[in-house]
């Protein structure tokens, strides 16, 4: 549910006309005090400071600096089962048709050579909270609405409060080891990096999260950075927290790789026996997702590997993760990515997708791995 009211609400505004006298706000020179609902204003004259209070009707106020921004005010609460009451931020780019002075963003990830960020958090005790750094990508060179792919760095959590979806692995990425987790919030796509610890202070390879997420198969090359936001989702409490100093740079010219595609495929070793596959799914009306783990119950190690099977009527993918998932009609095709494409005898793979579904819901119940059929 996170981001999906907040994206309502401000899309309800712009349907309104009203947003863009509350949201565009001045420059701050000397500090300055928001309460509005999106109130905003420019520092530096480079960043936009947002309030950005779009889960809760209370009233939240930030106190906007030089180089940042502190929480003041901050009277809502929310369930942590759910989403939380704000997003109190400052971004370079482009965020709901409020762009920052003279960005470069949107920019297409092929063409960047280098994307950094420099960040200084203060925390409190006592409140329930994340310190997020959120990267926003979309396919189009977006600057309205919601984009379709939300890269989140939780550089701190407190309180019962976790990512959207569920954990698929770890990633070690700026010299430090992430919990990463995959999933919808309904309105776009969120791969998330969570700390396990709190980190007050961090220099930041934005490019580096975005190529992970990419050889992940979530976006590719053509898509587009949009903005790079840093602050807060407070769920309870939150006065005193602060971003003393934010900075950030992206630079054109470049021509980011593609994602490693692992060895040339050779084929599992022959007969029935050579791989089985788990297939775990779960429904609700119009919709499912599917985690699917492979196993090589062969000898040889599998160099490569191509997953097809076919799907029942009614079932379409929409977005996956650890795979390239491509469908024609009811046939499905799943390859590896670069960090999944070895499997050692008895080893796994897994990798799993989003759909949506018109009728009741069935599992495939045939797969073939390279050519050769599965148990």
């Amino acid at each position: 549910m996170r981001r999906t009211l907040r994206a309502l609400a401000a899309a309800g505004l712009l349907a309104a006309g009203s947003i863009v006298a509350v949201a565009v706000g001045g420059t701050a020179s000397a500090d300055t005090q928001i309460c509005e609902q999106y109130g905003s204003t420019v520092i530096q004259n480079r960043y936009v400071v947002q309030n950005n209070r779009w889960g809760t009707t209370a009233q939240q106020c930030i106190n906007v600096t030089s180089s940042g921004f502190e929480i003041t005010t901050q009277n809502g609460s929310s369930p942590t089962n759910g989403a939380p009451t704000a997003y109190p931020s400052v971004f370079l780019g482009c965020h709901y048709t409020n762009c920052s002075p003279g960005t470069n963003l949107p920019i297409q990830v092929s063409q960047i050579s280098s994307a950094t960020s420099s960040i200084n958090y203060r925390y409190v005790s006592g409140a329930t909270y994340n310190a997020s750094y959120d990267i926003w990508l979309d396919p189009s060179p977006k600057r309205d609405g919601v984009n379709q792919m939300e890269i989140m760095i939780w550089l701190n959590r407190q309180g019962s409060i976790q990512p959207i979806g569920s954990p698929v692995g770890n990633a070690n990425i700026d010299g430090r080891n992430w919990e990463v987790w995959r999933g919808s919030n309904g309105s776009n796509n969120v791969i998330s990096y969570l700390a396990p610890s709190a980190i007050s202070s961090a220099n930041l390879n934005l490019l580096a999260f975005i190529n992970d997420t990419r050889n992940r198969g979530a976006i590719t090359n053509s898509w587009y950075l949009t903005s790079i936001q840093a602050g807060f989702e407070p769920w309870q409490g939150g006065v005193g927290l602060a971003v003393t100093n934010f900075s950030a740079s992206v630079n054109g010219g470049g021509n980011n790789p593609p994602p490693t595609t692992g060895n040339p495929t050779t084929p599992p070793p022959s007969g029935n026996s050579a791989c089985a596959v788990r297939y775990t799914a779960n429904s609700w009306n119009n919709g499912f997702t599917a985690d699917v783990q492979i196993t090589n119950t062969g000898s040889s190690t599998i160099n490569g590997w191509t997953l097809a099977y076919s799907l029942p009527s009614g079932q379409q993918v929409t977005n996956s993760w650890n795979a390239t998932v491509s469908q024609s009609g009811s046939s499905v095709t799943a390859r590896n990515v670069g960090h999944n494409g070895t499997i050692a005898p008895g080893g796994t793979a897994s990798f799993g997708y989003q759909g949506t579904l018109n009728g009741s819901y069935s599992s495939p119940t045939s797969f073939t791995l390279n050519g050769t059929t599965c148990r």
